[in-house]
């Protein structure tokens, strides 16, 4: 069966072949149950396992996770201490199964600033897994779209001043094969849990043309199914680019 009729949306609409997920509501989700914040985050977890089982059966071809902001760092110790360890675990349990299924993990964001023990694993976890090609997983993590325009600024100054490059070379897609995610298309939908309607500092350069999909469930309820919601809504726009909606149609036609 064709991922057009799984989903039941008409053979002439684009699906997306990268969705962004901004997963928020685990706290607010283990508070309502009188559970711990880390109890969420542990939900969570299995709800990553069922899109990520979505994305696969639905022919994404990219998945980019907000695990963890650059501003997270603000939140309780006890809690970061909890999200640091259970993203090492995470991966621990996980690397085999990616690498089974053809899934590629790529970690985006400031790593230096989490632990040698950490950064070693997700090194080892990135470089088993480099070479598969269903998915490509990406755990945006110590992670700000700001972050990533000023890194990526400061590459090109680099490469100005060492010679490779120099100030008239830049161009919107030249800069962008200095950000972290220059191998890949830029994102199609961005889904967002927990009833919040902002993108929190997300791949601010990528989502320049991203559709954006709401919902006001928290994340550990969120699942393929909910992704496939989220997919049939997203083929029910039109995604112009600036143009007018009789060029697009004259475009589809053609």
């Amino acid at each position: 069966m064709s991922v057009h009729a799984k989903l039941n949306i008409p053979l002439e609409k684009v699906l997306p072949k990268h969705i962004a997920i901004i997963m928020d509501g685990n706290n607010r989700w283990a508070k309502q149950r009188r559970l711990p914040s880390l109890a969420g985050h542990k939900a969570g977890v299995d709800s990553v396992r069922s899109v990520i089982e979505g994305c696969v059966e639905y022919g994404v071809e990219s998945l980019t996770l907000f695990a963890f902001s650059s501003e997270n760092w603000k939140r309780p110790e006890l809690e970061v201490t909890g999200l640091m360890e259970l993203f090492m675990l995470a991966l621990d349990r996980e690397a085999k199964k990616l690498n089974k299924n053809n899934i590629r993990l790529k970690v985006i964001g400031d790593t230096t600033r989490f632990s040698e023990s950490l950064q070693a694993k997700i090194a080892k976890v990135e470089a088993l897994t480099a070479n598969n090609t269903r998915l490509t997983l990406n755990v945006a993590a110590n992670y700000g779209g700001r972050w990533d325009i000023v890194s990526a600024a400061k590459a090109f100054a680099q490469d100005c001043i060492d010679g490779k490059a120099t100030p008239s070379d830049l161009s919107e897609s030249s800069f962008n094969q200095y950000l972290t995610l220059c191998d890949q298309p830029a994102p199609d939908l961005c889904i967002r849990t927990a009833g919040e309607s902002r993108i929190s500092n997300f791949l601010i350069w990528q989502m320049a043309y991203t559709e954006f999909y709401f919902v006001d469930g928290f994340w550990p309820d969120f699942d393929k199914h909910s992704l496939g919601d989220a997919i049939r809504d997203f083929c029910t726009r039109e995604r112009r680019f600036g143009k007018t909606s009789e060029q697009v149609e004259a475009q589809t036609r053609a």
